[in-house]
C-alpha cells in the first residue's frame, strides 16, 4: 500500500484519491466524466483537483501495481517441475517416450493421484 503520509495535506481520504484516478487511467474517461461520476457518488471535486491527483499520485500508484505483480510472478515461480518417471511403451515401434512430470511446492511432491500432474509425450 502506498504511505499514509503522501495523503497527509489532502482534504479528502485516501481512498476517494485512489478511485479518482484509477477511473481516470483506467477507463476511457475524461477528467469532466471522473468529475461526473464523483458527482453521483456525492463527492464533490472539480475535473483540476484529479488532474492534479493523477499526476502527483499516478507514478506512485503504477509503481504499487508493478511491485504487486512482480511478487505474485515470483510466488508463482517457486514451483518446480522434476521428473517422476520415464518408459517406453513395449509395443510400439520407434522412439515414443512418455514422461511424467511432478510439480512441487516447497520440497513436497504432488499427490500420486494425478492432481498438479503433468504428462507428456515425446516422440
Amino acid at each position: 500500500m502506498t504511505k499514509p503520509s503522501s495523503f497527509k495535506y489532502f482534504k479528502n481520504s485516501p481512498e476517494i484519491i485512489r478511485l479518482a484516478v484509477m477511473l481516470y487511467s483506467r477507463f476511457p474517461l475524461s477528467l469532466r466524466n471522473v468529475e461526473d461520476l464523483l458527482h453521483e457518488r456525492g463527492i464533490a471535486v472539480s475535473h483540476e483537483t484529479i488532474r492534479y491527483w493523477w499526476n502527483r499520485f499516478g507514478p506512485m500508484f503504477a509503481a504499487e501495481i508493478r511491485r504487486k505483480r512482480i511478487q505474485q510472478l515470483r510466488a508463482f515461480s517457486k514451483w518446480k517441475w522434476h521428473v517422476d518417471e520415464v518408459f517406453e511403451p513395449p509395443h510400439l515401434n520407434g522412439p515414443t517416450v512418455k514422461i511424467r512430470k511432478r510439480r512441487t511446492k516447497n520440497g513436497k511432491q504432488a499427490t500420486e493421484a494425478g492432481r498438479n500432474c503433468l504428462e507428456v509425450a515425446a516422440g
